[in-house]
């Protein structure tokens, strides 16, 4: 059996469903896109118990299913650098085929990257021998890429085109795509009680909000506009085409979370029937002479018991945590610089069906 599969019963996922208490240990990591490092947090304390250090334009970050390594996509040196877990030391880089932006492994460990240069493609690199072994032909240049709960489908998208391809990993061919009239930026997946993929939201260029795409139907069915902003927060004029930079559904499979840069919040809706159910208001920043500053919230990633989300502020070298349940801010965790992709790492010391039922519902964000 390949050791990047399983190892000492150990189960890898970035977002999970719900479960009893996890037996095991959970990391938040987050990469400082204008820094050199990565950070790492320890959720039940909120502070910064690891530096991975010596990567300079990190963008996305994910693991390898055993645990032991961390992947990193290199925007400086367009590969994709392999790191020990434990020691944070560097593995390899792996030449890509391109600049890229957004990582995910697929469930055989797998790692498939998002090239954002060029025509497009999707690399897809051998966790075994670290070569990239095929670059999938895309309609448009890559910003993000995904793997379906149930590991059969890369669901990727381009900024440029606005076209979603969803690729098939059992062919690495593309299987099908919809086009939607803007840039796709952010996503994230809800799956069925079966664990087949139900729904992507979808974050757009220039929308305060997020489009729904039914995945059995292949079409755009919804589009929610976020509530309009309160108070007026300064944002460096760069941000105004991505409004709306961050997106999850929580591991328990009740809400999904959805921030915003001019609102200076996080938005909750009900999953069931995308109803808003609250709004959480972030830190933001007060200089002499100016209006508050908005954090810019970006990506967000959830504990695995579905009580904490964390939100990268890319404009004030922090993390928020906030708690799911009374929808409040916990902490507010300093970081690097421009922090934006995070993703959480669950390693279990302990085997069994939850683990196994849970794998069937992950999701990366």
């Amino acid at each position: 059996m390949n050791t990047f599969r399983v190892l000492r019963h150990v189960w890898l996922l970035l977002v999970l469903a719900p479960m009893p208490a996890w037996a095991g240990m959970v990391r938040v990591y987050i990469t400082n896109s204008a820094g050199d490092s990565i950070h790492v947090i320890d959720p039940a304390t909120n502070k910064v118990v690891q530096q991975i250090k010596g990567i300079e334009g990190a963008h996305g970050i994910a693991f390898s299913p055993d645990g032991s390594r961390v992947y990193v996509s290199n925007e400086v040196d367009s590969t994709l650098d392999v790191f020990d877990r434990k020691t944070g030391k560097l593995i390899k880089k792996v030449a890509l085929s391109g600049h890229p932006n957004n990582i995910a492994v697929a469930k055989d460990g797998r790692i498939v990257v998002g090239i954002a240069r060029g025509p497009g493609a999707l690399d897809i690199i051998d966790p075994a021998t670290l070569t990239r072994t095929k670059s999938v032909p895309v309609n448009g240049q890559l910003h993000n890429v995904y793997v379906t709960p149930d590991g059969k489908y890369a669901v990727t998208a381009s900024i440029r085109t606005g076209v979603l391809t969803v690729i098939d990993l059992a062919t690495d061919q593309p299987a099908w795509e919809v086009k939607l009239d803007k840039g796709i930026r952010p996503m994230t997946i809800e799956a069925g009680p079966d664990g087949a993929t139900k729904r992507i939201f979808v974050q757009l260029s220039d929308l305060n909000g997020f489009a729904v795409v039914d995945f059995a139907a292949r079409k755009e069915v919804a589009r929610i506009k976020l509530p309009d902003a309160r108070t007026e927060f300064e944002v460096d004029a760069g941000r105004a085409s991505a409004p709306s930079h961050g997106i999850g559904v929580a591991p328990d499979g009740k809400t999904l979370w959805v921030t915003s840069i001019p609102n200076n919040a996080v938005y909750v809706y009900s999953l069931e029937d995308l109803e808003l159910v609250g709004e959480v208001a972030l830190p933001s920043l007060k200089l002499p002479g100016h209006g508050p500053i908005s954090a810019v919230a970006n990506w967000v990633t959830f504990t695995p018991d579905s009580k904490t989300i964390y939100v990268s502020n890319s404009g004030l070298r922090s993390i928020s945590a906030i708690d799911t349940k009374s929808m409040k801010l916990i902490a507010v965790v300093p970081v690097g610089e421009v922090p934006k992709r995070i993703n959480t790492l669950i390693i279990s010391d302990r085997p069994g069906s939850a683990a196994t039922s849970s794998e069937k519902r992950a999701s990366l964000h």
